[in-house]
């Protein structure tokens, strides 16, 4: 071989090795990698036959899995010693590249199929890869196996060839490396599939137990009001019936709450703004009367913790329950409740809960008016509360958002 034809040669090879690893980047399926690499490297040296061989570590033996140019049966079945008992097993014992320009003269013990293609040349070079679950050269120390061409015709190779071999063997090693790594990816993808049906599943049956425990707790809570109502209406003691009042307010507030969330799933919060609306329209007609009073609420969309809307719910039905006794004694007027969300210009939430009455004196700490349950919620829920009664009652109420209640 003249010297412009080693080059000409040289700058195929070249250009063999640059369209093979873009065409290996692109290729998700290992076994079409190792098939076009073994097409490939035989075109490019000028033989007709190559192929892969993979370690097998139980086996401890090399087993020819992918290739070009075989007979049938060839290919996922012949196997050889990972030994010096055959060109690729010498390779893959001595970590080396190996050459032999004639079978024949070589202590080998070859499988038929050697014979049966006429090979009398090979050359064979390691491709490092993976051999088991851990990768080369960290507690393994096993390459994934050899890259073998081989020939029906004497052929000298020389070290062009090898570093052109060597090149895909590298190649090879990280298409081996690529594959590991999505067949890992695909599994924990289908695992985490699994996961997601599962999750699916138990939040359906969570959210089917969550309406059905909202159902019953609604039910008894509405039996419960219904038992303190019947008991009020039963006695005539003064302190008992404001007592009984005081309970049976309580337990409508709660039951209030879960009339509210019928429905919904079992969360931790929950819109207080629709929650009050809706609470202010049963207030009205709990207390309905020939006197003219009325009722108004207005209020924005504010989520609170569950918590906080039920103890805000109990506030405002104690405040507005006290307007309807204590501030009409002529009978007509108004209560107004508005809740307000954080601004930019004011970062707690705001609640006011006025009317239009007479008014009422009393210092900071007085437990009168029954508000001694008002104050110590509004206390735990962090809240400050400011009281008006120039003109008629109002409480305005701040809620900071960030308080410990609402976490």
């Amino acid at each position: 071989m003249d010297e412009a034809e080693r080059i000409r040669r040289l700058l195929r090879q070249q250009a063999a090795i640059a369209s093979f690893g873009s065409f290996a980047l692109r290729q998700y399926d290992l076994m079409s990698v190792l098939n076009e690499a073994a097409r490939v490297c035989a075109g490019s040296l000028g033989a007709r036959f190559s192929k892969v061989c993979r370690y097998r570590p139980v086996e401890n033996d090399l087993l020819i899995e992918a290739g070009f140019g075989w007979q049938a049966g060839v290919i996922g079945n012949v196997v050889s010693r990972a030994d010096a008992s055959s060109p690729q097993g010498l390779a893959f014992s001595t970590r080396q590249p190996s050459i032999c320009y004639d079978l024949q003269s070589g202590d080998f013990e070859l499988p038929a199929f050697y014979a049966e293609h006429g090979i009398v040349s090979t050359v064979d070079v390691i491709i490092k890869g993976k051999a088991n679950d851990k990768p080369y050269g960290v507690g393994n120390d096993k390459p994934y196996g050899v890259l073998e061409i081989d020939s029906d015709e004497h052929h000298q190779y020389d070290q062009h060839d090898i570093d052109f071999l060597t090149g895909f063997a590298n190649i090879l090693a990280e298409a081996v490396a690529t594959s590991a790594r999505t067949a890992i990816l695909r599994s924990t993808i289908e695992q985490m599939k699994g996961l997601v049906v599962e999750k699916d599943r138990l939040l359906d049956q969570k959210n089917v137990l969550a309406e059905e425990l909202q159902h019953r707790v609604r039910n008894n809570l509405q039996l419960v009001y219904g038992m303190l109502s019947q008991q009020l209406a039963d006695t005539e003691d003064k302190a008992g019936k404001q007592g009984i009042a005081g309970i049976a307010r309580r337990v409508f507030t709660l039951a209030q709450v879960y009339d509210h969330l019928g429905g919904a799933e079992m969360t931790r919060t929950t819109d207080f703004g629709k929650y009050v609306k809706s609470l202010c329209i049963d207030l009205a007609d709990l207390h309905a009367a020939p006197n003219g009073t009325t009722l108004v609420c207005e209020s924005d969309t504010l989520i609170l913790d569950l918590d906080v809307a039920t103890a805000l719910g109990i506030i405002t039905t104690e405040l507005v329950t006290n307007s309807y006794d204590h501030a009409f004694p002529d009978g007509n007027g108004e209560i107004s409740v508005a809740v307000r969300a954080p601004t930019l210009e004011h970062a707690s939430a705001t609640i006011v809960i006025s009317d239009s009455g007479v008014g009422f004196k009393t210092n900071g700490e007085s437990k009168r008016h029954g508000l001694g349950l008002v104050r110590r919620l509004i206390e735990q829920l962090g809240a400050k509360a400011v009281i008006d009664s120039g003109s008629g009652t109002a409480w305005t109420i701040d809620l900071p958002v960030e308080s410990p209640a609402l976490s």
